[in-house]
């Protein structure tokens, strides 16, 4: 006679405990690490994945682990733009910010949504504090300066986007000093200028400098997409940088994912072992790829 299975509910818990098993070889290899996560796109606004990220979070760090969560904010800021009745335009991706537009954008991202956030981390049983680039001088930045090439005349002319900069310096000793404590820093990408000005930093490109200034282990990425497919729609699992720029010359990668790889390759030449492109639409994506034996986004690693 054939002996009878497991029951249903000692059938989940035996799996649990395996999956519990299988993930301790790499919290013990990572335990001591810093990993800065970039938090943003639909996983920000969907309230069930706000949640299991802050949960997440929590867990990281209770295994030893020092994340650095670097966040956006763009379709709020549009909503409060919005509201105010501000117009805002964009150019190559990118929000040209008046001063009055920079308010607004400080104000978001720097209150509302950083404080969502950390009291999200809190109220998941960790230690959150929110920062901005400009506590601590933190992200020094400069203004951006783009051109465009006129269709008619071909000739090249300087864009004024205002108040949008970009790194120059990361002063990584205030995350450095949270290393070794239970707190997690969560920073909203604002940057202060040479004047004291307020500066609007792309977050992904803000999370990449500061994984190279902190030598993090890793870049984590949170977006809306699987990673980076090739030309069949299929994932890429991993990527040297090499590979990454071969893809990106032969036109495999191209739009909006052209920006996050170059994010991900400067993060990789600054240091950083390895940057992941990952779909924060996956529940609990940030376990999966750091626990799991095949991960669920693409990586990307330095060129041996």
């Amino acid at each position: 006679m054939k002996s009878p299975g497991p029951k249903p509910l000692e059938a989940h818990l035996q799996e649990t405990a395996k999956i519990l098993s299988e993930a301790l070889p790499y919290m013990r290899r990572f335990a001591g690490q810093t990993m800065v996560i970039k938090y943003g796109g639909h996983a920000m606004g969907d309230e069930a994945l706000a949640h299991q990220f802050a949960r997440d979070v929590v867990l990281i760090k209770q295994v030893g682990i020092h994340p650095i969560v670097v966040h956006g904010g763009g379709p709020q800021i549009g909503a409060m733009l919005e509201r105010l009745k501000i117009k805002s335009e964009f150019v190559d991706g990118l929000r040209v910010t008046d001063q009055a537009t920079v308010e607004i954008v400080e104000m978001v991202l720097a209150g509302s949504i950083n404080k969502q956030i950390v009291t999200a981390i809190n109220g998941a049983g960790g230690t959150g504090i929110g920062l901005s680039g400009k506590d601590g001088r933190l992200i020094e930045a400069r203004k951006l300066r783009r051109s465009v090439r006129d269709p008619g005349s071909n000739i090249e002319k300087l864009l004024d986007l205002g108040f949008v900069g970009e790194p120059v310096r990361v002063n990584p000793e205030i995350l450095r000093t949270m290393q070794n404590s239970n707190l997690i820093p969560v920073v909203a990408p604002i940057g202060i200028g040479e004047n004291g000005e307020t500066y609007n930093i792309n977050a992904d490109t803000s999370a990449g400098a500061i994984a190279a200034a902190v030598g993090a282990s890793k870049l984590l990425m949170l977006t809306d997409v699987a990673g980076v497919l090739n030309k069949d729609k299929h994932l890429i699992p991993t990527l040297t940088a090499k590979e990454s720029l071969m893809l990106m010359g032969d036109g495999t990668i191209s739009g909006g994912m052209i920006p996050k790889v170059e994010t991900c390759l400067d993060a990789v030449r600054g240091g950083v072992a390895a940057a992941h492109i990952l779909d924060g639409r996956i529940p609990h994506v940030l376990l999966l790829e750091l626990f799991t034996p095949h991960g669920v986004g693409t990586m990307i690693e330095r060129t041996p």
